[in-house]
């Protein structure tokens, strides 16, 4: 039996819970998460980091720790 959104048993105990919300879509959900530009943002910024972690071994002769060992 149902009465104004709630199901009510044969007892005539109230259940709320019986009822499924109702699903809606989110229109802002492509601003986080994995998204196409996310990933090419990533991407890009890891290697930036890449080229400049090669250009740091190039012009000091050492690596990372070599260069944080020295200071």
């Amino acid at each position: 039996m149902r009465s104004s959104g709630s199901i009510v048993d044969d007892q005539g105990k109230m259940n709320n819970f019986a009822v499924e919300p109702k699903i809606y879509v989110d229109e802002q959900g492509d601003r986080t998460g994995f998204t196409p530009y996310s990933e090419l943002l990533n991407g890009r910024l890891a290697m930036i980091g890449f080229i400049s972690l090669i250009a740091l071994e190039v012009f000091t002769g050492h690596g990372v720790f070599g260069l944080l060992s020295s200071l």
